[in-house]
């Protein structure tokens, strides 16, 4: 009796899993169907999202990532982040140590993982923030709005989104913004959940 039990317990760990499950290119990385398939032009890109009234958000990551695959099933499995995603930003996603050709802010013409080298990336997920904000920069440097080097849970993950959206990375550290989100949302009556 106990082994059937066990055994029922992880056949449903293992349907859960499969229902996060997202799927995975031939680059061997996780697709989103609210991804942007664009011409990777930086400039064009962020004049794009700007004609719609959104931000840029630019996605490196890896094949074989664990925390890519987290962001993707933890994180993107949650509908009002995914929501909130598509209704303010344009999503593009480049493969760290890919060969697709990508052109800069500043017109060089370079691959995906040259790219990466340059813009600094080390670690994967990065999720890159670039606000619209009129006029196209030169630098990627002075068109980032707000950089997440790694995964973070669900909650400061959209506490990001929020960030840049909202223009708050202009006069406010990141962590502050997260308390008074946090503060704001509990004296609504909404759970805080910091650890999932």
């Amino acid at each position: 009796m106990k082994i059937l039990k066990t055994l029922v317990i992880l056949a449903g760990m293992f349907v859960a899993n499969a229902a996060n499950a997202t799927e995975i290119g031939e680059d061997g990385l996780h697709l989103q169907p609210w991804f942007s398939d664009t011409f990777l032009d930086m400039q064009d890109d962020l004049a794009e999202a700007t004609a719609e009234g959104k931000d840029l958000l630019i996605l490196f990551e890896q094949k074989g990532c664990p925390y890519c695959r987290e962001l993707h099933e933890v994180n993107f499995s949650r509908p009002e982040i995914v929501d909130y995603i598509q209704a303010h930003y344009l999503v593009i996603q480049i493969n760290m140590w890919g060969d697709r050709e990508v052109t800069d802010f500043d017109g060089e013409v370079l691959s995906e993982k040259n790219l990466a080298n340059k813009w600094f990336i080390q670690f994967t997920p990065t999720t890159i923030m670039f606000a619209r904000d009129g006029d196209a920069p030169a630098d990627f440097r002075a068109a980032e709005a707000f950089r997440l080097p790694g995964y973070l849970k669900p909650f400061h993950y959209a506490s990001s989104l929020e960030y840049v959206v909202m223009d708050e990375y202009k006069t406010l550290p990141f962590q502050r913004f997260v308390q008074a989100r946090a503060e704001r949302l509990e004296s609504e009556g909404i759970e805080v959940d910091l650890w999932n």
